[in-house]
């Protein structure tokens, strides 16, 4: 048993010694299990605590201590010391060539959802929109309740939605998405109207299975104009399905539904065809439900401190997943995120497949 101060003073600078002198990482590690592993020198002295009496501990366990706090913070600054001229090796003497010849067959591929944006953004762009972005980590007042979502609605259970265990700086819980519509409301206090724009983005909710994964991707479209009606909502989502599903068959189905942030409001559903038992859009043989919509509760644009009187507007959301999985043929959503490297190959584009409305979005 140590019992000297004096010893483990000479012993913390023998082993800061030893371990200074390690050359590499390696050695580094050899020191630090000879000093502080499960049969360390060190390690050691700190069992023998247990067999000494409380005025031996009270003398001895705080040198002891100290001996392994000094030998612990020496050795996490060497290996930072040298990891730091490990990387400054490298940077000196490790070169990429950037003229060598790509490889042949190209590798690598533009995946389904980017793409899917794409081609969003380019049809609407042509209707005249704009594509707006907002931050994933909100607020409950830009997620909830100026989307007039009161304090009891389901959305806003633990069990949908999640939370951080912090608030903004006035008070405000943060929450990650559920929706891309805050883009709305920082859109419309931040710009004047007319608007005409459109929030693709990821969006979070506490959901799994063929059809759900905890992190999705939305579009949200909003417009805000004086004179604004339903017609023309039904007009503006006819001729984006028809350019994004490229066909001229596209009818739409509007039934009367509920959203806490459009007055009225309209679940949209597209007719379909069934081809060889699976569901291909176009044609009236049965309905599928896609997308949400109506008309911008006067509530929310008061929120955003604009008389609702003097402007209206309309607004529409659906999930940019799932429009690429009717699209495009896939039938199990968390493929998308699974990685898969022959899932991506048989399902990606091309970086060269760039959509434009000339050449076909889906080309």
């Amino acid at each position: 048993m140590v019992s000297d101060t004096h010893a483990l003073d000479n012993m913390s600078r023998e082993w800061r010694a030893r371990v200074a002198a390690a050359e590499d990482l390696q050695a580094l590690e050899t020191e630090r299990v000879a000093a502080l592993g499960k049969q360390g020198a060190i390690t050691a002295l700190l069992k023998t605590l247990g067999t000494m009496s409380a005025e031996q501990r009270q003398a001895e366990g705080a040198a002891i201590h100290r001996l392994r706090e000094q030998v612990t913070e020496a050795i996490v600054a060497r290996k930072t010391a040298l990891e730091a001229a490990d990387l400054d090796r490298k940077l000196a003497t490790e070169m990429l060539d950037m003229t060598l010849p790509v490889s042949d067959p190209p590798q690598g591929s533009v995946h389904p959802v980017a793409q899917v944006m794409d081609e969003l953004a380019e049809i609407f762009a042509d209707l005249g929109f704009s594509v707006a972005t907002g931050p994933e980590i909100e607020d409950d007042w830009h997620n909830f309740t100026a989307l007039n979502i009161p304090e009891s609605h389901p959305a806003r259970a633990m069990h949908d939605t999640f939370y951080f265990d912090k608030c903004d700086g006035e008070g405000r819980r943060m929450l990650l998405r559920t929706h891309t519509s805050p883009v709305q409301i920082r859109t419309m206090m931040g710009q004047k109207p007319p608007i005409y724009t459109i929030a693709p983005g990821r969006t979070y909710r506490s959901d799994s299975d063929a059809t759900h994964t905890p992190m999705f991707h939305q579009l949200e479209g909003l417009v805000i104009d004086r004179g604004i009606h339903l017609g023309h909502l039904k007009w503006t989502l006819e001729t984006f399905l028809k350019a994004f599903f490229e066909r001229e068959d596209i009818v739409l189905r509007m039934r009367p539904s509920y959203f806490p942030f459009t007055e009225p409001s309209a679940e949209v559903d597209v007719g379909y065809t069934l081809v060889n038992g699976r569901r291909v859009l176009g044609g009236s043989g049965g309905w599928m439900e896609l997308l949400g919509s109506g008309m911008v509760h006067p509530r929310v644009i008061a929120a955003c401190g604009l008389d609702p009187k003097e402007w209206q507007g309309f607004a529409f959301g659906c999930g940019i997943d799932r429009l690429a999985m009717l699209k495009y043929g896939m039938d199990d959503l968390r493929a998308f995120f699974d990685g898969d490297l022959r899932w991506l190959r048989h399902y990606g584009f091309s970086s060269l497949d760039v959509p434009t409305l000339s050449g076909g979005v889906g080309a």
